[in-house]
């Protein structure tokens, strides 16, 4: 079984797809954290200068360099990113990867190089992933496809929490800048831009808490693929 979310950039889809392999037994991939972890090796090996121009023909040079895992931790078995064995969870979260991982995730070539391991773990068995494109180019027969959408403004005053809860020093008024610019860089990309698919279950979670929002979408997954989920738990 295959479940797609896809969404705007801080609609919480990491928690709620999260919150939903644990309930259901599926395999979780963070896709977004995929990008920001070339994001964070294209900073490191300086191929987006401090004006935040990106050389591309050095960001492809490291690709062939560019390992990313997904490992449990802590007691819950949460997955975090490794970057070349390197745990790189905290690193990739914060504004500067923030600010630069939606001109990485706008190159072709990177988007070519990480959907072909993104469908390769999703052979592996029943997963759920969560992306900008999952249900549209990566899984376009995924079982089931939810699309998450919030007003800039709540989306903004989240992310805003979540880093100062991080020990992170930032403005509201530069989240909400990051989170506008986001928006539009995903929706108006050339390489698989963000749209929702025509088949994909629409959520708007800007008044829903997440246990209500998880609910909901296990609700859908069952009607769906009852039989599936089922084997999933056993």
């Amino acid at each position: 079984m295959i479940v797609a979310v896809d969404g705007y950039s801080s609609t919480g889809k990491s928690t709620v797809a999260k919150r939903i392999a644990r309930r259901l037994g599926l395999t979780y991939i963070d896709t977004g954290a995929m990008y920001r972890a070339v994001t964070l090796a294209a900073l490191r090996q300086g191929a987006i200068d401090a004006e935040g121009q990106i050389d591309e023909e050095r960001v492809r040079g490291i690709l062939p360099q560019v390992e990313i895992a997904f490992r449990g931790e802590g007691k819950e078995g949460r997955a975090e990113t490794y970057l070349n064995g390197e745990n790189v969870e905290r690193e990739i979260r914060g504004m500067e990867v923030a600010d630069q991982v939606g001109g990485i995730a706008a190159l072709g070539f990177v988007r070519a190089f990480l959907v072909e391991q993104q469908r390769e773990m999703g052979r592996r068995g029943d997963v759920i992933l969560d992306g900008r494109d999952i249900g549209t180019v990566v899984f376009p027969d995924a079982d089931v496809k939810f699309f998450l959408t919030a007003s800039p403004e709540v989306r903004a005053k989240r992310r805003y929490e979540e880093l100062r809860a991080k020990g992170m020093k930032v403005s509201y008024e530069e989240v909400e800048a990051n989170v506008r610019k986001r928006d539009y860089i995903d929706s108006h990309r050339e390489a698989s831009p963000l749209v929702q698919a025509a088949d994909a279950v629409v959520v708007d979670n800007s008044t829903m808490t997440v246990d209500e929002e998880v609910e909901w979408m296990v609700r859908v997954i069952e009607e769906r693929c009852g039989r599936s989920v089922e084997q999933a738990k056993n």
